[in-house]
């Protein structure tokens, strides 16, 4: 089966002004934080914030870079000392009064020039984390990027991520299965397992942007979106069902077989059963994602139906059989 469907850019807001960092602050530090504490607070953020725990969550993702970045700075003695000097310098001029009036930002006007950088590499590892994090900030790249003006960092980083939604009918996700989809004029392929939920995601590596300096590229992440479906209602891994069942079967009972969604299934209906009444049959329900042999259960919902089109002998038995009840 070939989906198909447009993929939108997921981008964060840049900022308009050069902006001051608080690389400290970032890492839930003060300015006598050691070394060792430095890579600690760090490490603890980028676990928590890392873009494979947290697929799809732009707020995640940032609060990784920035924790990047702030490692980046602090964790290396020569960046740290002259990080240090310009935040003492910044304070200073905000103090002063510079930069409160009629300026977008504290520090607007603050003179870069001292601390800007014309060459160099742009920083070194970022804590064996990978390349997510070498996007860095233009504040970043003013004192420690190549461009001495505002630049990124010349390091190796991830490219874009990608979003898209796909859409399966329930049948769908209850089978799984391989389905094709054509992205930007790409085709590939995907094996849904059998219990896919609303607004579960899959993350394809490599198929997002490209990445930057040589870094690698993107994910694409596709939110699985299960259509509304007229015969079952899904609740948790339970299904309902509503079953048609003939007045007779109904007063006198026996046997009737039903189409579920997971194939025929014969049903036994007690003698006398009331219209409304809910039949569980236990593991026939929606499949549990990632557990092949676990279901949940069917409920089937007995809907008595009435005769229509009543002959004058069947009329005649009913109000034998209405005389009868009296």
């Amino acid at each position: 089966m070939t989906r198909h469907f447009l993929v939108s850019l997921r981008t964060l807001p840049n900022a308009t002004a050069m902006e001051y960092h608080d690389y400290y602050k970032t890492l839930g530090l003060d300015k006598k934080a050691t070394p060792e504490q430095i890579k600690k607070a760090y490490r603890k953020l980028a676990r928590a914030h890392h873009p494979d725990v947290n697929p799809n969550n732009p707020a995640a993702e940032q609060k990784f870079k920035e924790a990047n970045e702030a490692h980046e700075v602090l964790s290396d003695p020569e960046k740290r000392k002259k990080y240090d000097q310009l935040g003492a310098d910044w304070r200073r001029y905000e103090q002063a009064g510079a930069g409160r009036s009629g300026s977008a930002q504290p520090g607007a006007g603050f003179d870069w020039s001292q601390y800007a950088k014309a060459g160099g590499d742009g920083g070194g590892g970022s804590g064996g984390f990978g390349g997510e994090g070498a996007d860095f900030s233009d504040f970043f790249g003013s004192i420690f990027g190549n461009s001495g003006g505002g630049g990124r960092s010349t390091r190796p980083g991830a490219g874009q991520d990608y979003s898209a939604e796909l859409e399966l009918s329930l049948a769908e996700a209850y089978t799984g299965g391989l389905r094709t989809i054509t992205v930007n004029g790409k085709s590939l392929r995907l094996n849904i397992k059998p219990g896919v939920v609303d607004g579960q995601t899959i993350r394809l590596r490599d198929q997002g942007g490209p990445g930057r300096n040589g870094g690698p590229s993107g994910a694409l992440l596709i939110t699985l979106r299960l259509a509304p479906d007229a015969r079952y209602a899904l609740s948790g891994h339970d299904l309902t069902q509503d079953v048609p069942v003939a007045l007779y079967t109904a007063l006198l009972g026996g046997q009737q077989t039903v189409e579920t969604i997971g194939g025929p299934v014969k049903i036994t209906i007690k003698p006398e059963t009331s219209n409304g009444t809910r039949l569980r049959l236990r593991g026939k329900g929606f499949p549990v994602y990632g557990r092949p042999d676990e279901f949940g259960d069917l409920y089937l919902r007995l809907s008595v139906q009435l005769p229509q089109n009543l002959t004058d002998q069947e009329r005649d038995l009913l109000q034998q059989l209405a005389a009868l009840r009296q």
